[in-house]
């Protein structure tokens, strides 16, 4: 079985020493204890990235932040965050979204969608929707997320096809697909790499607490019909319980005719993306930058 290395096998080590899972403490402790932690660790998050401009302001009746590079280029990112549709916000998300901007030269768009338990299934999907489509109107977009967000922007990319609003492409980082079910990977990491199965279970019932709901396409597309082909990257971390379900969905979209980028991090858990002061983050958004390049040029 993949193993982290040290460095992250420290790091989860401390995680677990100064954080308590959110099926203990509850959401409302586990948003203050994130947003604490993002702007403590600064060596493990690293520094933020130059843009010319950070607005916040509403796009279609919904909460979102705006990041301009200097001499934007054309085309727009769509950002949304992750944290189980339960956690996390435009705050906690903030430098990964810089590193976007700043990397592509493009604006970048987070959108701070509704959380469950105060607004379940399907509230973040709405308003991701509305916030998109709204862009794709007059802009080439590429939708992006990780995690909860991963599973939003395969699902707004759905909606976008279903309606006659085209897509540039759609970047899904250890996205969730299946809500469903459990894939072998959730047992696998079950313990131990900073996602735990006790934690995803939580979200899901939290999100979607009508079990009858959790097969839905807009709440599993791993189990709809294939969509449109649209150019997709899916980065994911090797030792997290969401990896398989990620390259499943992956593998689903490539048998459908999609040209599909694969991009698997070895010895790293799940989140390790919002981490711009580890190496293999900005590496990773360094290769996820040129694709979103390539496909906005």
């Amino acid at each position: 079985m993949p193993t982290l290395t040290l460095k992250w096998r420290l790091l989860t080590w401390f995680t677990g020493l100064v954080d308590q899972p959110i099926e203990r403490v509850g959401h409302v402790q586990a948003r203050a204890t994130m947003r604490k932690n993002t702007g403590s660790f600064r060596p493990i998050f690293g520094p933020p990235a130059e843009v010319a401009r950070v607005a916040d302001e509403q796009l279609a009746g919904v909460k979102v932040r705006r990041y301009e590079p200097a001499n934007a280029r054309p085309g727009v990112i769509v950002y949304f965050h992750g944290g189980g549709w339960v956690v996390g916000d435009v705050d906690t998300h903030d430098l990964p979204c810089r590193a976007l901007a700043a990397g592509t030269g493009r604006t970048v768009i987070s959108v701070d969608y509704r959380l469950a338990p105060e607004h379940p299934f399907p509230a973040a999907v709405d308003d991701c929707f509305a916030v998109t489509a709204e862009l794709a109107r007059s802009h080439r977009v590429v939708v992006a997320g990780d995690s909860a967000g991963g599973h939003l922007a395969a699902v707004v990319s759905r909606r976008c096809a279903a309606q006659g609003l085209p897509l540039a492409a759609q970047v899904l980082v250890y996205p969730v697909t299946d809500c469903a079910n459990e894939s072998a990977s959730v047992a696998r990491y079950a313990e131990g790499y900073f996602l735990t199965r006790a934690t995803m279970r939580y979200f899901h019932a939290t999100f979607l607490p009508d079990v009858a709901q959790r097969a839905h396409a807009d709440a599993s597309p791993l189990l709809a019909p294939a969509g449109t082909e649209l150019p997709t990257y899916v980065l994911l971390a090797e030792c997290d319980v969401l990896h398989d379900e990620g390259l499943a969905f992956a593998r689903k979209l490539e048998a459908a005719g999609t040209p599909v980028t694969v991009d698997e991090v070895p010895g790293v858990i799940h989140g390790f993306f919002s981490l711009q002061g580890m190496s293999e983050a900005r590496e990773a958004t360094g290769r996820v930058v040129a694709w979103i390049d390539r496909q906005l040029s």
